[in-house]
């Protein structure tokens, strides 16, 4: 019976539990696969820091080079500088990283030439037929000849790369902290920040795929408290938090306070408008309101699209657009290939910092406008059903409009809600903001109300 691989092959990539439910001898057949989807006669791979990741790197190297795909292993990477020596080198790439699972899972995150996402629709899906086949019947036949597998440091490239885009020449000198929560912001932070006026205060940057010290998931307000506290006990200018595979980052301000991904969001846009006059911004839906409005205030075009990097990166394309930004902390850059890299937002809050004489608190005030309840999740046994009683309960009201591009959003006068489902859980997502925290509050409890209804 061929293997049902519906468990480890998600939206976007594979993910799953090492070994149970996948492992070397899979991986193998995946490189053949990708090498087969994507047509390719040569790839890049890259992995993380975690245990099994050389292992499967390697593993998927034999079954690409097997169908004769000549292979370039970059060794111990970001994702985004994976996504940089596919878009560099024009080569469909593979990452193996879990991102911030915990140690015992990896996957595999794939790209065309240029950083192009295979998602679902985009290849994934042939992959997943090829491999389950193949793990019934066997693997395919090797190429007549097959490919070569060598290796290359792209990591100064990388790094080179990202301070062309840019300009930190004039910054005053600044103090941050790094929490790389031992993943691949340990290996890539020093490097990129060697040469800049920066005092690094270094935190977890040993690479350590069993993450002793907290989840290298910098969304949990828990997985920050020990950066926040480094902050204010040395007096720093601000924090930054990476990811695991160090394609996200989350910044702290001065004060150990968050700063909203959207705020971020904002003050890159503002500076991408700078650069490119008149361009196309995207945000996704629950970007705070605050996006747009600076985007219009820029001369921009803001383009609201779907949760999710596949919908961010398709709408970057079609739009030509210089910029996208999501709540989650992902980060798209036109000058990136439209690939996601936090450290490349990293780089232009320290270049708007450093620019200017006062602190990171009042530099994102104006970027910062509402009040955001944060995602709020449910756990219901019926997402539609609850999705249809919260409309029915907005619908034909004065001064309400509804659209459900992504789920449910329901705007009033002065606040906004988006009720969404998860694919993967029995889970509902909401998200309010208005213009005052009492507001906020009341929309939220109302809305949970009714989510979380019994009977």
């Amino acid at each position: 019976m061929a293997a049902d691989l519906s468990q480890i092959v998600k939206a976007y990539d594979v993910r799953g539990v090492v070994p149970d439910q996948w492992g070397e001898e899979l991986a193998e057949l995946f490189g053949a696969a990708f090498v087969q989807v994507t047509g390719a006669d040569g790839i890049v791979v890259g992995h993380d820091m975690r245990p099994s990741s050389p292992g499967l790197a390697g593993a998927f190297a034999r079954g690409a080079a097997a169908r004769g795909a000549d292979v370039t292993l970059i060794g111990l990477c970001s994702t985004d500088q994976l996504y940089f020596a596919s878009g560099q080198l024009s080569l469909p790439g593979a990452m193996f990283t879990a991102s911030h699972n915990p140690a015992q899972y990896n996957g595999i995150k794939m790209c065309r030439a240029g950083a192009a996402p295979v998602g679902q629709d985009t290849g994934l899906s042939e992959i997943r037929t090829l491999v389950e086949g193949w793990s019934e019947e066997g693997a395919p036949e090797p190429a007549a000849q097959a490919g070569t597998v060598s290796e290359r440091d792209t990591l100064g490239d990388y790094a080179e790369y990202l301070k062309s885009l840019v300009d930190l020449s004039a910054i005053r000198p600044l103090k941050v902290v790094v929490d790389a929560g031992n993943g691949m912001g340990g290996h890539t932070v020093p490097t990129v920040f060697d040469g800049l006026p920066l005092e690094l205060v270094a935190m977890y940057f040993e690479l350590d795929g069993t993450f002793p010290n907290h989840e290298a998931n910098p969304l949990d307000p828990k997985n920050i408290v020990d950066l926040q506290a480094r902050v204010l006990a040395e007096g720093a200018d601000l924090g930054l938090a990476f990811d695991g595979d160090a394609d996200r980052c989350f910044v702290v301000d001065e004060r150990g306070e968050p700063v909203s991904p959207s705020a971020i969001t904002a003050l890159v846009a503002a500076r991408e408008l700078a650069k490119t006059p008149g361009g196309t911004i995207i945000h996704n839906l629950i970007t705070s309101s605050s996006v747009p409005e600076v985007v219009r205030e820029n001369g921009g075009t803001p383009v609201r699209t779907r949760v999710g990097h596949s919908f961010i990166k398709e709408e970057m394309a079609k739009t030509g657009a210089i910029f996208g930004g999501e709540h989650s902390a992902h980060y798209y850059f036109k000058d990136f290939w439209n690939a996601d890299t936090g450290m490349l937002a990293a780089l232009h809050v320290l270049a708007a910092l450093g620019g200017q004489e006062g602190p990171l608190s009042e530099l994102v005030e104006s970027y910062d406008r509402y009040y955001g309840s944060g995602e709020i999740n449910s756990t219901v046994a019926d997402q539609a059903a609850r999705t249809a009683a919260v409309k029915a309960s907005y619908e034909g009201q004065d001064g309400i409009t509804m659209d459900e591009l992504d789920g449910l959003t329901v705007t009033g006068p002065d606040w906004w809600f988006n009720l969404r489902a998860s694919n993967t859980e029995p889970l509902l997502r909401l998200n309010v903001e208005s213009d005052d925290p009492v507001t906020t509050q009341w929309i939220t409890e109302h809305v949970l109300g009714m989510v979380r209804a019994t009977g």
